[in-house]
């Protein structure tokens, strides 16, 4: 059993790393950068300290997923999934999805190139764009993470 209990810690660790990071960006480097009155620099701080952030957080997004899987198979609790009382677990495998594919999809696809184009035209339009999506993701993975500590603690059923 050491070795879910270790599953648990890197779990925990992971989700943590990658939660706290996304409330850094919401919460601090986006409020700072839209404060910054050249709109070129704040494509480039933003874009660089982004880019710093963003392999981490795929590595945390990963762990997150590989642990979340190697426990719920080691418990033997795939079952879970099917009683309402565990509606948490589905909250997790959302937030974790939605991350994965902005990440690993939307973000080497699409977003980095969205985001350089509008950052010319639309400079403020697009800071508050991205500043309102990081928030509606900050705010999701809190309840979340709330509802999973709650609830793997027996408070929802």
């Amino acid at each position: 059993m050491f070795d879910i209990t270790l599953a648990r810690a890197l779990h925990v660790g992971a989700v943590v790393h990658w939660i706290g990071g996304v409330c850094f960006v919401t919460l601090v480097l986006l409020p700072g950068v839209r404060s910054l009155t050249e709109p070129a620099e704040r494509a480039r701080i933003f874009a660089a300290i982004e880019s710093a952030f963003s392999w981490q957080a795929k590595i945390s997004v990963t762990v997150a997923g590989l642990t979340g899987f190697y426990i719920t198979h080691g418990l033997a609790a795939w079952g879970r999934f099917l009683d309402p009382g565990f509606w948490w677990m589905h909250a997790m495998v959302a937030i974790w999805l939605v991350f994965t594919i902005v990440l690993f999809v939307l973000e080497p696809l699409y977003l980095d190139r969205w985001f350089s184009r509008q950052m010319h035209a639309q400079p403020a339009r697009t800071m508050a764009i991205v500043q309102r999506g990081h928030l509606v993701l900050m705010t999701l993975s809190l309840i979340t993470v709330l509802a999973a500590v709650l609830g793997s603690h027996g408070a929802f059923y």
